[in-house]
């Protein structure tokens, strides 16, 4: 949802001070280095947006007019999002990969910990800035098209997890379904696992009853339906024991089609 930009060095303005921020989901900790300090200052703030708006705004009032190089080890996210609507702070990003690889010039064994972080972070910052890439926010008619199919695609992930899941749970105590029906993420098998979970169950309705919940989910197919209940009545259940049939049962109530939410 942003564009990265290389920061060109002979563009730079004068900096008013250099931060690294070490973000976290309860505390960010912060380093700030500049020219004016005889020692780099550091911090947290909580993840909150209150928190994040006073530590900002309380930088514009302590260097009013002028901008920060702010580096953090993320190109998208909460903390982005709240700190791009600060005008005098510029937004440069680190790959996870790039800043634990310089954090070894600090820490050899690589390991991670909020002030060697941003210690490592801000001297990247501070040396090497050239080769860093500068956030700038995209259009919001492109960020809302990017958000869209982001969530689109998660949508469409967790579609796929659920119906795996829902097979796997068929296959230890159901299967016939699996064999009955083209595809089990449809409304039709989810209701008819809330009203027969088992098959069992589903072998005590009267055809009757079968038939008129197949009607009433479009199935109009007459020989279609009589086959799939000449099945239900022939099959044989895959086991007995109660604890499998029982909890495949419940686990199978729980899944929910979503054509149905």
């Amino acid at each position: 949802m942003l564009d990265h930009i290389p920061f060109a060095a002979e563009a730079e303005p004068e900096w008013a001070a250099f931060v690294a921020i070490d973000w976290a989901d309860r505390k960010h900790v912060w380093k700030l280095a500049s020219t004016a300090l005889a020692q780099p200052e550091h911090g947290e703030f909580d993840n909150t947006p209150e928190a994040i708006d006073s530590w900002a705004t309380g930088l514009a009032r302590r260097f009013p007019g002028r901008q920060l190089a702010v580096c953090l080890e993320q190109s998208r996210g909460a903390l982005v999002y709240a700190l791009l609507k600060y005008p005098h702070l510029v937004l440069f990003s680190v790959h996870p990969k790039t800043a634990a690889d310089y954090r070894k010039t600090f820490a050899p064994s690589g390991a991670k910990a909020d002030p060697s972080d941003t210690a490592s972070l801000l001297d990247l910052l501070m040396r090497h800035r050239q080769c860093l890439r500068c956030l700038q926010p995209e259009t919001p008619g492109t960020r809302l098209l990017q958000a869209l199919v982001e969530q689109r695609r998660r949508l469409v992930d967790e579609k796929t997890r659920q119906k795996l899941r829902l097979v796997d749970c068929l296959k230890l105590y159901f299967p016939q379904l699996l064999r009955w029906f083209d595809d089990v993420d449809t409304p039709l098998v989810a209701d008819l696992l809330q009203r027969w979970p088992s098959l069992r169950q589903l072998q005590r309705a009267r055809p009757d009853t079968l038939r008129k919940f197949f009607h009433h989910h479009n199935c109009r197919q007459e020989e279609r339906i009589q086959q799939r209940i000449t099945a239900i009545y022939d099959a044989m259940p895959l086991t007995e024991d109660s604890a499998v049939v029982e909890g495949g049962s419940l686990q199978a109530r729980s899944f929910k089609s979503a054509s149905t939410k």
